[in-house]
């Protein structure tokens, strides 16, 4: 069981940094925010299933201003210098709605809801122990 639970967190730990910029764009998508704030609605966002570290948040977001996924504006702050608020470009939200209709929309399909109840039927369940 041990064997079995190491593979499991390395498939996680993959599929986890893959969905960090899905996670990013959806969550620009509702609302401006600056990466630290970023990080903790992420996680909300994500009922918890996604953390992200200050520097990975930082390195894509970087790479989306880069790409025109997303742009900056400085905002004045209370508590110290002026943060740097992100949104989410027209480009963005294209990008945003193609990933999930071939990415996460696919799992709505019939064919595909049918494979994933009969991976936890009874019978598939006596298999496994």
């Amino acid at each position: 069981m041990s064997q079995l639970n190491d593979l499991l967190l390395t498939w996680e730990s993959n599929y986890k940094k893959g969905l960090l910029s899905f996670w990013v764009l959806l969550v620009l998508r509702e609302q401006p925010a600056y990466a630290r704030e970023l990080g903790a609605l992420i996680e909300q966002a994500s009922a918890g299933s996604l953390t992200a570290d200050d520097n990975s948040l930082y390195r894509a977001l970087n790479r989306f201003e880069g790409l025109d996924l997303i742009r900056a504006e400085s905002r004045p702050s209370d508590v110290g210098p002026d943060r740097r608020y992100y949104r989410l470009t027209a480009k963005g939200v294209g990008l945003l709605r193609k990933f999930t209709e071939r990415n996460i929309l696919i799992f709505q399909r019939h064919e595909v809801q049918q494979r994933l109840e009969a991976l936890f039927s009874p019978a598939e369940a006596a298999e496994a122990v």
